[in-house]
Order: structure tokens, then sequence, then C-alpha cells
């Protein structure tokens, strides 16, 4: 028999990858997309007449039922949010309220309407905030250090408590920072890229970043939304660490992405303080050690590929 999922968020970066995972297996897929997304169809173009998709939003629970009603999925991928950490400093009651409370109206919906349906949450790194440990595992405390990064950790221990008091299916990815061409340009990652095209092309002579020393673990989103999928097809539920165990500074990335081109990354970077985190986050590195162990996941895409890709990418559209 045909299996159905419904994903959150669609139309985003991982949204879309996932989706084309999931096709490629042979699944029947449907996505929620709020009315304001339904003119940012971009990463779904080439596979957007084989998608149901449905209008809806993670704040209105009604439109969630209508929603599990049409599509009668097995597997449900909540991967909607306010994504972007700077603005939930911003906007901080629509970062918890999306990003926080909009998991515990899916969970609901969904135990009420079909307990059987497994259920994804993709929750964060960020929620590990200013760890004291070199690398952060599913035992790391959790103290988040930005709004983004407590609604992310409501999220993660409301999936929690839904599988224990509820026994639902429902699993909680802790993903590490994954990037690709589909990323949003507000984001530092694609941001640096997309200048390396710029500047590249003689459109731009300067890229203004913050806080060049903060340390990640960057994966490729196609190997992480694989990890997501793993998560839901295991016998028994269970929340893991998705990360590389590699980090590197901004620096290191915009040194990589600049020699992507030759060109010398010095010569176009000027940090902006206005642009550091109010309480920042200094290093992140995930120890993905028991999803390798004990579901076989592992990274396949090295950090100088994936910048590579991306480079090539914002090349390839700012040139046509």
């Amino acid at each position: 028999m045909t299996r159905s999922a419904l994903i959150t968020g669609i139309t985003g970066q991982d949204g879309s990858y996932l989706a084309e995972l999931l096709l490629n297996k042979g699944y029947q897929v449907h996505g929620v997309v709020r009315r304001s997304s339904r003119d940012r169809m971009e990463r779904l173009e080439n596979i957007i007449t084989r998608v149901t998709l449905h209008e809806g939003d993670l704040t209105d629970s009604g439109s969630l039922l209508h929603i599990l009603q049409k599509s009668n999925p097995d597997e449900v991928y909540n991967l909607a949010a306010q994504s972007f950490v700077p603005t939930s400093w911003t906007q901080p009651l629509l970062t918890g309220d999306v990003t926080g409370l909009g998991v515990t109206r899916m969970l609901e919906t969904l135990r009420q309407y079909n307990s059987d349906i497994r259920f994804f949450q993709a929750s964060s790194s960020e929620i590990f905030g200013q760890a004291t440990e070199k690398t952060q595992s599913e035992q790391t405390a959790i103290r988040p250090r930005s709004p983004y990064g407590v609604a992310k950790a409501y999220g993660h221990f409301i999936t929690i408590n839904y599988r224990e008091s509820y026994d639902l299916f429902a699993v909680s990815g802790i993903l590490f920072n994954h990037e690709s061409p589909r990323r949003g340009r507000e984001f530092v990652s694609r941001k640096i890229c997309r200048a390396v095209a710029l500047i590249k092309l003689g459109q731009q002579d300067k890229v203004f970043l913050g806080n060049l020393e903060a340390e990640r673990d960057w994966g490729h989103a196609r190997d992480y939304v694989h990890a997501m999928w793993m998560m839901l097809n295991q016998q028994q539920p269970k929340d893991y660490v998705v990360a590389t165990g590699k980090k590197y500074t901004v620096r290191d990335f915009a040194e990589i992405a600049f020699g992507c081109v030759d060109l010398d990354w010095q010569r176009h970077i000027e940090v902006d303080p206005a642009l550091y985190r109010p309480a920042e986050v200094d290093a992140l590195c995930g120890d993905a050690s028991l999803i390798h162990k004990e579901l076989g996941w592992e990274p396949t895409i090295s950090l100088e590929a994936l910048i590579k890709e991306m480079v090539q990418s914002d090349l390839k559209i700012l040139a046509s």
C-alpha cells in the first residue's frame, strides 16, 4: 500500500528536499502552505505537479484538522517555523506561537484525529545555547539563548511529553546547521555564498557580517532530511542528534567560499557590530554517534563540497 506523508513547511529548504526524497520512495506527498507562501514555490518547481498542497497555518488548529482529514497521512513532518534566529528577538511572540505552540497544536490535533500517525518534530541545536561540552549529544543539558531556541526547546519537550503521555510515535530530531543552494538569503551561509557570486560578477564589493568567530557544525540539508525519514521508520520512537561532528568558524566558511572563485576573503568582508546577536552562542558541534550506531545514518557531503555547490548555484542564478 502506498504510504502518505504530510509536510509542514514544504516550501522551505528542508521541506522541498524531503518532498523529493519521499516521492522517490513512492510516497503520496501532501504539504501545508500559508496563503502568503503561495507565491513562493520556486523550491518546488520540479515537483509541483506531484504534490498536493493545502492552505493552513500552525496557529490555526481548525485548519490543521481539516488538512489531516483531507490528506489522511501515515507520517507528519513538522518543519514549519519562524526559523531565523535574529528575527526571534524582534518578533518573540510570533516565534513562540508558531515555533513553540504550533507543535502542540499539531500534536493535539493529530492525537484527536488519529493517534497512529507518526510525527517528526524538527528541533534545533539552538536548544543547547552556550553548552559547556565540546560536542552536544542527546544527553546535553538544554539551555537556549534566544527566543527561537526557547521555542524550539518547548517544541522538543512537548513532543517527548505527548509520546510519553499518549503513546504516540512522536520523535524529535535535534538538527545542527544544515545548508544548501535552497537556503534563505537571510542566513549567514547563503548570505556569504551569494555575496561571493555578486563580488565575482562585479556587482558588489563588500559583505557585512557579524561574529566571525562563531563556530558551527554545518551539513547538507539533503543528508538531514534522510535522517528525518529514518527516524520515522525505526521500530521504536526515539530522539536523535543529527550533525556532522565537525565545527568551523564563520571565518572558515567565508574563506572556503571566496576560495571557490579565487578571491581573497579579507578584501571583501567587513564586520558590523550591529549584526551580533544580543546573546551569542559561541560554539555548537554535534555528536551524532547514536544515530549512526542505531540507524546507520551518516553525512555524505563535506563542507567544502556543500559550499562549492552553493557558490556555483548563486553564480548561475545571478548570471542568468
